[in-house]
This record gives C-alpha cells, structure tokens and sequence, in this order.
C-alpha cells in the first residue's frame, strides 16, 4: 500500500536525514518534492496545499532540539505532518458502544467497493476481540448478494441471517435485528446495497433502513482504487446519510493512496479500519502514526507484534525455541517456522513494518511463492532426513528436487540457509536450552551474510538469500513417476513418491 508514495518520500526525507545544516533552498526543494510526490499520488489539490505550507511554516521556524541534527529534526516534522493528515497521534478510532449493550454497524457503498466481503471480514474480527456478532444481507437488488454473505459467513463461523424470498429491505433489516437479539448476539453488522451512482433512490432505502434499527455506528467502505472519486462518494454520502467514519479497502492493489490522505481531511471524518486483501482475514484497525511510519519506511514494530501474537501459537513457539536452544533444530522446525510467518501475511508487508528493512530487500525476493517452493522441498523428504539433514548427499538431494519440482541448486540453497541457522543457533545456545551471547558475534554475523539487518539471515528471517527461484513451481510435476527412497529410510523397502504434502494421506509400514 502507498508504494509509489513511501518510495518518494522516503528518498526524500533520506536527503535531509544526515544534513548538519538545512537552508531555506533545501527546505524549498524538499516542499517541491514532496508537493509533486503526493499530487502524483492522486493527493486532493487543496490538501496538498494546505499540507506543504503548513510544513514549510514549520521547517523554517523549528527550534532544533539537542538530540537532532536539522535535518533529523525535519523528518520528525515530516512525520508528525502526516500524522495528522492521517487523524493524528491520538491512535484509532474505535468503534461507538450502545449503552444497551447491542450495537449495530450498517455498511454502505457504491457496488464494486467490496461491502458483503468486509462485513465478513469486520465480523471475523469483532468475534476474535471477544464479541458475537451477526451479519445480515438486506440488498434485494444484486443477484445471490445475501447468498454471497451466507458463504462468507458460514467460512469464518459468524451467524447471518438473510431472506432471498423478501425484497423489502427495511423488513429484512427489523427481522434480522430481532433474530440477532434473541440470539444474544451483541454486533449486528448489516451489509445494505450499492449502485454504480449514488442516486436519489438509493439514498432513500438507506435512510428509511438506518431509521428502521437506529445503528449505533454508519461506515462507509471506500474503494481507494478510485482515487479522487472516493472524496466525492464520501462527501456525498456524508450529506445524505451522514457518516460516521470508513473503511478503506483495496489498498493491497495499485492503489496510490491519495484517497485515504484526503478523505480525511476532506471530510473531518476518521478511517477507522483498512482492508489489504481479499482473504478474510486481511482487515486491520487503521492507526494513524504507525501509517505514517509505514509511508516514511520507519517500519510499524507494534503491528508487528500484534500480527505475530494473533497468528502464532505461544506453546509451539515455546518448544521449537527450546530445540533450538538445545541444538537440536532440524528441518522440520524450519518448516514450523514458514509456516508460522505464512500465517501472518504477505512477506511484503512484513517486511514493511521492519525499521529500516523498506527497500533493501528487492521485490523479487519477497514473493510469497518462494516460501511456498521452500516448504515443497521440505515436505518431498522422508521424516528421517527432515530431522537429520547431514544425511542429505548427492542422490538425495536429486530425488528430492524432482519431487518439489525444482532444481539441485535449489535444494542446496534451503540446506545452506537451514545450516547457517543452526550454526548461528548453536552459537547463541549453552547446550542445556539456555541462552548465551558468542564470542566475535558481531564477525561472524558479518561473514554469514546478517551484517546490515534481516536480508541475508537464514531461516525465518532468509528473505534475502531466497532469490534466484523465480519461475518454479510449488506443485508436483506431471508423470515423474515413482522414486526409490534410501533403503536405510523404511524397512520394506517401499518405493517412496513425493507428493508435496506434509502429512500423506497413505500411511507406510516400517517408516521411522
């Protein structure tokens, strides 16, 4: 998200960074750029305006503080400015909560910009913060839209109610309200339908629905790939409805990010969540300054955090730190591991909210099918050499590349990745599962490819050595037939087929 816009700003601002001195040429230049960066990120006209000649004003009268050089104290302004474009250092705005107890959110939309998907997506999430939510369809308009929510629903284990035989949608609404209410549900999201204009007759069903069950919250969802457009949808739906906030969606696509700098602003009205993909999964709070962050490429640790705590399981975190600690990591805890960082998203914005880590790693590298082909290799080896990979010679490693559908180079590239980890655990381990820190770390570090951050480290953090697969294929090649695992693997001697799977369905005698 914000790609093209935190590329510029981040070479902008990188400028300024090391300058012990700033003068007002270098405070005009650095305006211009950031004027022409964010026009070119679709940034409304009269925002940008105001924007940069608040900052200028800033940038000349700012008492550089002690602990910054001028031009360190000018990125601070930089980020501060953006901020409060974004809704200010105060953090997200949460949702309103009914003192009865039970809310109700309704959702609104041009078609297109994703509603029926993000109140599944909303609904996944209220129930994972503890809630019992319940969605209910009341677009009578669009063909099977309250059977795409009963789908959406059912995957992520959210009650919704629909009726296809009603084409009144005020009476859907009141009914799928009683039902959320007998049922002790505490959210009733309700996903309203859309027009590819907003006209007069579109406005009005929306007013009589939201006067029907009196929401405790009114959202709208945005798409941001509509640019400028998405000020106008808002602003119109604001004097019509009224708004309470919104939801920014398909921001993991081309869009450049000048809807959600300016509707804003534009509006006084805050973006309260954002969607960064089609899974359902992909919604997040949207916090000013950690965004903010993000554009500067000064990362986004707390997200990161958050991500991880949410998607990976303490107790299985726990135990694989303690094999490793005790040098008894092998590859099956490597494959834990990719499995581990799938679960939190595209390595792309994980590597986004590493400080400093934007840009250093090219976007080859982080294509999340390069993890994919990694965990074929992995799953394409017997039990017997997932856990002692020094067995892996020559023929080996031949068998394996065929069943993963990859190269012997390949191969050897995830086995010296797995063995620069190991090294560098065994040197951070006492033997006994405790922790200590090497002698000539800092050397060794260097020589294995960690000088300068994450992008060359093995393992989980091997993002940047897992370049030079591009093209290959996860699966499971057509017609490779049959190959013949070492014997010393089963008893039988049972010919072995790799089949891309971690647990195979067929079960073998003998296997150890």
């Amino acid at each position: 998200m914000f790609e093209s816009l935190s590329e510029k700003l981040q070479n902008i601002t990188s400028k300024m960074r090391g300058k012990a001195r700033v003068s007002e040429s270098d405070i005009k230049e650095m305006m211009r750029e950031i004027r022409m960066a964010l026009l070119e990120a679709d940034v409304n006209y009269g925002v940008v305006k105001e924007f940069v000649a608040d900052m200028t004003e800033k940038c000349k009268g700012a008492d550089v503080q002690e602990s910054f050089t001028p031009g360190q104290q000018i990125v601070k302004i930089v980020r501060d400015s953006l901020t409060d474009l974004l809704g200010g250092q105060e953090g997200e705005d949460k949702l309103k909560v009914s003192d009865s107890g039970f809310n109700i959110i309704i959702l609104y939309g041009l078609q297109g910009a994703g509603k029926t998907t993000t109140a599944a997506k909303l609904a996944k999430l209220l129930k994972e913060n503890g809630k019992k939510p319940m969605v209910v369809s009341v677009d009578v308009h669009r063909p099977a839209a309250a059977q795409q929510l009963k789908v959406l629903s059912d995957a992520v284990g959210v009650d919704c109610y629909i009726d296809p035989e009603e084409k009144d949608p005020v009476k859907i609404a009141k009914d799928g309200e009683g039902k959320a209410r007998y049922m002790l549900c505490n959210y009733l999201i309700v996903d309203t339908a859309g027009r590819t204009v907003a006209d007069e007759e579109l406005m009005e069903e929306l007013r009589d629905i939201a006067a029907a069950v009196n929401p405790t919250e009114k959202l709208l969802v945005v798409d941001a790939m509509i640019g400028q457009e998405a000020v106008n949808v808002a602003q119109l739906f604001e004097q019509n409805i009224g708004m309470d906030g919104f939801i920014m969606t398909k921001l993991d696509g081309d869009a450049r990010g000048g809807a959600a700098l300016s509707i804003r602003k534009l509006t006084n009205k805050p973006i309260k969540y954002i969607c960064t993909g089609e899974k359902v999964d992909a919604i997040e709070k949207f916090y000013p300054q950690r965004m903010a962050d993000r554009i500067l490429g000064m990362g986004d640790v707390v997200s990161l955090i958050e991500k991880a705590q949410a998607n990976i399981d303490e107790e299985e975190a726990r135990k694989a730190m303690e094999r490793m600690m005790g040098n008894n990591f092998n590859l099956d805890d490597l494959y834990s591991q990719f499995e581990q960082m799938k679960k939190m998203g595209s390595l792309k914005d994980l590597v986004g909210m590493m400080p400093g880590a934007a840009g250093k790693i090219s976007d080859e590298d982080l294509d999340d099918k390069i993890v994919d082909r990694q965990m074929a290799i992995i799953t394409s080896m017997t039990k017997k050499e997932r856990r002692s990979p020094s067995i892996l010679n020559a023929s080996r490693r031949k068998r394996i590349a065929a069943g993963a559908g990859v190269q012997v180079s390949d191969v050897n590239k995830l086995i010296t990745q797995y063995e620069q980890t190991a090294k560098l655990m065994k040197q951070f381990s006492n033997g006994k599962g405790g922790f200590k820190m090497p002698k000539g770390f800092a050397k060794q570090a260097s020589k294995m490819g960690l000088k300068g951050g994450l992008g060359n480290m093995g393992g989980m953090g091997g993002l940047g050595n897992m370049g030079g697969m591009g093209g290959l294929g996860t699966g499971m090649p057509q017609g490779l037939g049959s190959f013949s695992a070492p014997k010393d693997d089963y008893d039988d001697g049972t010919p072995f087929v790799p089949t891309g799977r971690r647990d195979r369905k067929k079960k073998r005698k003998g296997r150890r």
